[in-house]
């Protein structure tokens, strides 16, 4: 399972190895090891729950990373349905959300996202991956340096390392400081939801970093904002109704 770190840094760190689907059942506790997660019928009126859903439909209705995403998941022949590729979840440590490959499912830690703008962009994130996968032969638990590539573009492309988030975090005023916090996040989101060590993490961020970092589908840019996602939003529709017409 793919991880977005939460704001205030990496999820719980490991001790003893565990295998990494233990693992990732330990941070989202909620989710199975088989089959999707459990839920009562009174799950929906909890207060978490219910402003997790609410937070979730503003965003996809309203945020332009989102909505492009949305756009090339189905143009790739992987359309996203709410009900079905959502989960709004109590989550253990700090990651914010998760992309579940076994179910193809988004997991949002309902405990750990505090308002719309760490929704819009955990959101961004984790559709990130799940675009990976439908577009690549991802082995997100047998090859870590896949898992550090997806890292990276999710990084880079979702708005975490915007000025503005890098100077809420006190993070500013470095030499080519988005790509120095592009690694820092991958790989806090890579031990986020694998019981490996910060080393072997950071190997792993430094061998794809130069190609996947400069791997900008499907918004054809780095979008630094979202005037940026919305052109790139407009660029790709116009992208695919020029396919669409030849």
């Amino acid at each position: 399972m793919a991880g977005a770190p939460a704001e205030s840094g990496p999820g719980a760190a490991a001790g003893e190895q565990l295998p990494q689907q233990h693992v990732a059942c330990q941070v989202f506790p909620e989710r199975l090891a088989q089959g999707n997660p459990k839920q009562g019928f009174l799950s929906s009126f909890f207060t978490n729950n219910q402003k997790c859903q609410l937070m979730l439909l503003k965003t996809l209705e309203t945020n332009p990373y989102v909505k492009l995403l949305l756009d090339a998941m189905k143009h790739s022949g992987c359309a996203v349905n709410k009900e079905r590729h959502f989960s709004c979840e109590d989550c253990d440590g700090n990651v914010s959300g998760g992309f579940d490959a076994s179910t193809s499912q988004i997991v949002l830690c309902q405990n750990n996202i505090g308002n719309q703008a760490h929704m819009n962009r955990v959101v961004t994130h984790e559709l990130i991956h799940a675009f990976d996968h439908c577009r690549a032969h991802v082995h997100w638990f047998t090859d870590v340096r896949h898992l550090a590539c997806s890292e990276v573009r999710a990084a880079n492309l979702s708005g975490d390392c915007s000025l503005v988030n890098e100077i809420f975090r006190l993070h500013f005023g470095l030499k080519q400081h988005h790509q120095t916090c592009v690694r820092d996040r991958a790989i806090l989101s890579i031990l986020a939801v694998r019981n490996i060590s910060k080393e072997v993490a950071r190997k792993a961020v430094d061998d794809v970093f130069e190609s996947c970092f400069n791997d900008h589908e499907p918004f054809g840019r780095i979008p630094h904002n979202k005037t940026y996602a919305r052109y790139a939003h407009r660029d790709f529709q116009n992208r695919d109704r020029y396919y669409s017409n030849i």
